[in-house]
């Protein structure tokens, strides 16, 4: 019998594994408290309330980088839950030094692939915000299909917000920005609060990282956009 050859074609990642940076303190902060916060994957749908203990507002921030707008969120608002997804270890490893130091209870994290994650894991109805700020932009028009906003994903991402719950998102593309705006303004279920067819304000709650102060020494442009729920 003639066997046949299976191909099988990899999935198309929004990231890739960027490794520098993990010093000795911040390898050891894995070691000692990844288990601790890290949320597992293979135990079906993740329960909130259970996870921390509690029923309160829950953010989600996707590709937290190293964490410096994720952490000053979680640290002024401690009667809400945060939840960081990355993949960047020596970010997940800062992240943890903070929470440590600071002793920070609302905080746990998912490392893994965001789309991975939102088909499989996360119930739906039951995220108030979700944040994606400063994504990998994928400048060259072929690696365009890398990039996390697509309408597949932004069909996943209003199934898991609540009802009148928002999607926040920032860039200093402006390619991807246009791309943002139109795909989300196509899927069926967002409202865009600034109008059909405008950019936000900046958001108000959105905390300055050196990531955004470098692209406005650069003469980049900052592009906001604030998406709400509806039926």
């Amino acid at each position: 019998m003639e066997t046949q050859a299976v191909y099988r074609h990899k999935p198309v990642r929004s990231f890739v594994h960027r490794q520098s940076g993990l010093t000795p303190p911040r390898r050891d902060a894995l070691t000692r408290w990844l288990d601790q916060y890290q949320l597992p994957l293979d135990q079906g749908q993740l329960n909130w309330a259970r996870i921390f203990q509690r029923s309160a507002p829950l953010t989600l921030e996707i590709g937290f980088g190293m964490g410096h707008h994720f952490l000053k969120q979680a640290q002024a608002f401690p009667e809400e839950n945060f939840v960081g997804l990355e993949v960047h270890r020596p970010g997940i490893a800062a992240v943890l030094l903070e929470i440590e130091r600071k002793k920070l209870h609302n905080i746990r994290l998912i490392v893994a692939d965001a789309v991975d994650v939102f088909k499989t894991s996360l119930p739906d109805n039951s995220i108030d915000r979700i944040q994606i700020f400063f994504p990998d932009p994928w400048p060259k028009r072929r690696h365009h299909k890398r990039r996390l906003i697509q309408p597949a994903f932004c069909q996943l991402l209003r199934k898991k917000l609540k009802l009148g719950a928002h999607l926040q998102l920032a860039t200093d593309w402006e390619d991807y920005a246009q791309q943002m705006l139109g795909v989300l303004e196509a899927t069926a279920g967002f409202k865009n609060l600034a109008g059909p067819g405008h950019f936000s304000p900046r958001l108000a709650q959105r905390h300055l990282t050196k990531f955004e102060q470098r692209a406005l020494n650069l003469g980049h442009v900052i592009r906001d956009l604030q998406f709400m729920g509806i039926a």
